[in-house]
């Protein structure tokens, strides 16, 4: 059904893996377009309490296929301001869901892949992982993620984190609240296993009530004002100067011409 995850349904338990091992499991349109699909199909399933997540292989998510950034470097900016409004689309709806939404970061988890794990609503990963959010090496920035990263960690960490463009390694990322647990690869399955099937034994509709009124009084709160505010910030980024020289550089495997 799916061309780039896969899909499948046991115990209550609806599972979404990431499924293009072969590209890190890259994010290009097709996987955005898949995964909205299959969270608004889980909107109208009664039968499943939990929703997990997670990557095929050893890596979780690697951030933009090149060839997806490659034709968006090209994009006008009302393409890319629609392309990228379907990403805080996507975000939103697992953040908003439901349902609750477990992510099992699997090993490492860049741009896009990160704002997959902080719009869940619980991420554990494996020791190895690391998490990224380098956009601004390229000139652009994570704008659709930052909402979900500032409801995790503190503010001054934060900036540290988008301003610099560090990696974080999954010791670092539990200590700042990024992430939830991080425990060792071999225990992964079981230790997600655990908490989903504690999920899964909890009162349904309280659940969603606790999403619900948390959703209510968070900070991250996205309307259709800043959802267009977001998408515009990219869209903007992404076909100035700046942006089509980093994107470039990154492409073609050199610095951009702002390092001397």
């Amino acid at each position: 059904m799916y061309k780039t995850i896969i899909y499948s349904e046991n115990a209550k338990i609806a599972s979404i893996k990431l499924n293009r091992p072969e590209k890190k499991n890259a994010m290009n349109d097709v996987m955005i377009n898949e995964l909205i699909d299959v969270f608004e199909q889980l909107e109208l399933n009664d039968d499943i309490r939990v929703i997990t997540i997670t990557g095929e292989g050893d890596t979780f998510c690697s951030g933009a296929d090149l060839n997806w950034l490659s034709e968006v470097k090209d994009f006008s900016y009302k393409q890319n301001y629609n392309e990228s409004l379907k990403l805080v689309k996507l975000l939103k709806l697992i953040h908003e869901h439901y349902k609750p939404v477990i992510c099992k970061v699997n090993g490492p988890a860049v741009g896009g892949g990160v704002g997959l794990m902080l719009a869940s609503d619980i991420v554990i990963a494996s020791e190895d992982s690391f998490f990224g959010l380098s956009e601004v090496a390229i000139g652009i920035i994570p704008a659709a993620i930052i909402p979900f990263l500032m409801s995790r960690m503190s503010e001054a960490k934060a900036r540290e984190y988008l301003i610099t463009g560090n990696r974080l390694n999954a010791k670092e990322a539990e200590f700042n609240n990024l992430i939830n647990y991080s425990v060792q690869r071999h225990e992964i399955d079981e230790f997600t296993n655990q908490i989903v099937n504690k999920i899964k034994n909890n009162g349904m509709i309280a659940v969603s009530k606790v999403k619900e009124m948390v959703n209510t009084f968070s900070a991250t709160k996205l309307n259709d004002s800043n959802m267009e505010y977001i998408a515009n910030i990219i869209a903007k980024l992404r076909t100035s100067e700046e942006g089509q020289e980093g994107i470039s550089a990154f492409l073609e495997k050199r610095k951009p011409n702002w390092i001397e």
